[in-house]
């Protein structure tokens, strides 16, 4: 039995879920107005100048800050049974299928949130592995609760998940600098596979 993991955004998705699943929250009106009024700082992940968990926590503080619990995991749950399906790449979920056929653990590797994620692995049932989100009395921070689940973190979490002396193989697939220990880490590794 191996232990597979696949990042999310951009490995088995056509594009980065992120920003759809903003402006499926706020509306493209707010949406489009916070783009604008956090164009400084996007432009400075892009330039490289500052890092992917800066920028995230910014997004999700403007954009999540403040919003009640329960209506955002109400949201989320909507989310992932609706819109998920609609951004995957057929070959990704293919090979997702072929995997968990020859009684492979499958995981879900992500630096999305857990929140709309969890809803569609638990569906199709896969394990999980995100970002999460801090939640105080009931409300949304918008902050990352521990760390943002990209680089490092995501061997370290697979490390804290499994017991990897169970697998014979770990597998890894991804399309990003943020999946690159996760590949370097696995017996098995494939970039970009499935563009």
């Amino acid at each position: 039995m191996n232990l597979v993991c696949f990042d999310f955004d951009g490995t088995i998705t056509k594009d980065d879920s992120l920003l759809g699943f903003i402006a499926y929250v706020v509306g493209f009106k707010k949406f489009f107005k916070g783009v604008f009024l956090l164009s400084p700082i996007l432009i400075l992940y892009q330039l490289g100048i500052i890092s992917n968990n800066f920028t995230r926590q910014r997004l999700m503080i403007h954009f999540f800050g403040g919003m009640s619990q329960k209506e955002f995991d109400k949201i989320c749950y909507k989310y992932s049974k609706t819109h998920i399906d609609g951004i995957l790449l057929d070959s990704a979920m293919s090979k997702i299928y072929e995997h968990k056929a020859n009684g492979d653990i499958v995981c879900i590797v992500s630096a999305s949130l857990t929140d709309w994620l969890k809803p569609w692995c638990d569906e199709k049932g896969l394990d999980l592995i995100a970002t999460n989100i801090k939640k105080t009395n009931g409300i949304i921070t918008g902050e990352i609760d521990g760390k943002n689940c990209y680089g490092n973190e995501k061997v370290t979490r697979i490390k804290s998940k499994y017991d990897l002396n169970k697998f014979d193989k770990i597998i890894a697939y991804g399309d990003s600098r943020g999946d690159k220990e996760m590949l370097e880490f696995a017996d098995e590794s494939y970039y970009r596979k499935f563009r």
